[in-house]
């Protein structure tokens, strides 16, 4: 160790004095320092070990004795039985094993006792070390197995140079496997070097650091081809197996919690009912391919005939947003996870930045290759969504009754109904941005201010038209006229510009349906709050009559 006995029995009482510790305690010396790495930076870490029976807080004391770092941890016995029992448990499924129980049970393990050596070996014997060596040893190997069965799925979808870090990133953990069950079982990695050089093989960490130092340069396909087979050899040099079979044993599976809801030409893909990715046209083409069951490089062959040039690496983003997942033929799902890093799982990018995020037919992208995360949880993004194409079914039912109020000289009816067809444009608007629930119609207007400021030059047009009034002195035949360009421009705003003319025709009415009824089904999925009773019997009925606007 860097330090001796003597230093580190006077570290320990300096730092006891500062700390309430009323009773006896056994203590250890556990981390790098016990394990004889470590250096002047190193921290020092004392674990006390007490026959309590309440439980000992997890989080550790710190303090800086002698200009050094000293983490102080507390566990009772039944504590630390009840951890080991846990390890026990956990060690017959790797992949569910937690990196911090096994960290916490090698630390005590491999510790160094300074006070209740008793206490410290009985607490020690309660697991052998020649079994956590095997438990870590498989803890690694199946890291090290996850890492390059990803590594080759990369490979397969042409994303060379993330291949060839998984590789060697798999490499690191195959040769952690093979040291820790010759003893080396200390998780950190970063002291690899020291572990390797304290066992008696010399040839295996020589061909390991020639490998790690081989690694190609970035855009060389050919070199990282040659160097995933490297280290696809070295690893079942070092034993471990289950990672040969290329792209045909990595099976595409559906992702739980992911759904697929089209509206128009537009893909949506809703996460755990939570978060929803809207597709550009190349990438939703590229969707359409993916069928659970089937091998990735047929997913990718199928992709490639839709005509989308290189299909692979949106095939690669579908994986690392959690849209689809793979499994590897007889070897359950591929979920890749480093050490004392973020854990393993789906990666959530930027929302985007497209405005506005909502258009009658679909989620705005900001391109045919995108896979944009919409900005708004997804029960607000159906409900924003439903209300935006609602409204403008009303302002179609408002159009056409201002237009029999202007031939039968209603013109009370008229200006109240120009008003209503004012109001449902904006309501469309507010909802294109993703505002739900709505202002109330008379605060609409005023609310205009809540949205970007591209679109606040409708507000003197909307107010202008709300304070009009239709007899035949103040020009009542121009209220349509104004109106219906009022509504073009704040729809032209709101991205609903060729929304259907509802009422004209049978036609446009199935059309107005079709719009509605992709969108009620989203929003019935994910509970999100209809805009109108009217929505939830059109819903029911498929459609079949044709509602009118209150």
């Amino acid at each position: 160790m860097i330090l001796t006995e003597d230093q580190l029995q006077d570290l320990l009482d300096k730092s006891l004095t500062e700390l309430p510790y009323d009773a006896e305690w056994a203590v250890a010396l556990e981390g790098s320092v016990a394990e004889g790495f470590g250096n002047a930076s190193s921290d020092i870490d004392f674990l006390l070990v007490g026959r309590r029976e309440e439980d000992l807080p997890t989080m550790p004391s710190l303090l800086f004795v002698d200009g050094r770092r000293v983490e102080i941890r507390t566990r009772s016995v039944r504590q630390l039985a009840e951890q080991f029992r846990t390890l026990e448990n956990a060690a017959r499924r790797p992949d569910r094993l937690s990196e911090d129980l096994l960290n916490r049970c090698q630390r005590l393990l491999h510790s160094h006792p300074l006070r209740g050596h008793a206490l410290i070996g009985e607490v020690k014997a309660m697991l052998p070390v020649e079994r956590l060596r095997r438990i870590a040893a498989d803890w690694w190997a199946h890291r090290a197995r996850q890492s390059l069965r990803h590594a080759t799925a990369l490979h397969c979808l042409g994303e060379m140079d993330e291949a060839v870090d998984w590789a060697r990133a798999g490499i690191v953990q195959a040769v952690k496997s093979w040291a820790a069950g010759l003893g080396e079982t200390y998780l950190e990695p970063k002291w690899l070097s020291l572990q390797l050089d304290r066992l008696d093989r010399s040839d295996l960490r020589e061909r390991y650091w020639r490998l790690d130092a081989a690694a190609p340069a970035a855009g060389d396909a050919d070199a990282a081809r040659g160097h995933l087979t490297a280290c696809f050899a070295f690893a079942e040099d070092l034993g471990l197996t289950g990672i040969r079979g290329g792209g045909e044993r990595l099976i595409v599976e559906r992702a739980p919690g992911v759904t697929t809801w089209q509206t128009g030409e537009r893909i949506h893909v809703v996460r755990e009912r939570s978060e929803v990715f809207a597709l550009g046209e190349h990438t939703g083409a590229v969707w359409r391919c993916v069928v659970p069951g089937r091998p990735l490089p047929r997913v990718r062959a199928a992709a490639a005939a839709t005509g989308v040039s290189d299909p692979g690496p949106r095939l690669a983003a579908f994986l690392r947003l959690g849209l689809i997942r793979l499994a590897w033929k007889g070897g359950g799902v591929v979920v890749p996870a480093l050490p004392l890093a973020a854990p393993p799982g789906p990666v959530t990018p930027p929302p985007s930045t497209v405005q506005p995020p909502l258009s009658v037919r679909g989620a705005a992208v900001s391109g045919p290759d995108a896979i944009d995360l919409v900005p708004l949880p997804a029960a607000r993004f159906a409900a924003a969504a439903m209300a935006l194409v609602w409204s403008n079914v009303v302002v179609e039912n408002a159009l056409e009754d201002l237009t029999g109020a202007l031939r039968g000289g209603q013109w009370r009816v008229a200006e109240l109904t120009a008003r209503r067809a004012v109001h449902a444009a904006l309501r469309g608007l507010f909802s294109a941005y993703g505002v739900s629930p709505l202002p109330a119609d008379c605060d609409l207007v005023r609310r205009v201010d809540l949205l970007p400021p591209v679109v606040r030059p409708v507000r003197a047009r909307v107010e202008d038209l709300l304070r009009r009034t239709a007899d035949p002195a103040q020009r009542g035949g121009d209220l349509l006229t104004d109106v219906r360009a009022c509504v073009a421009l704040v729809r032209d705003a709101a991205g609903a510009g060729a929304f259907p003319a509802s009422f004209d025709s049978g036609e446009a009415w199935r059309a107005t349906l079709q719009l509605g009824y992709d969108w009620l089904r989203l929003g019935a999925h994910l509970d999100a709050q209809l805009p109108l009773e009217e929505a939830r019997d059109l819903l029911a009925g498929h459609g079949a009559a044709s509602p009118r606007a209150a």
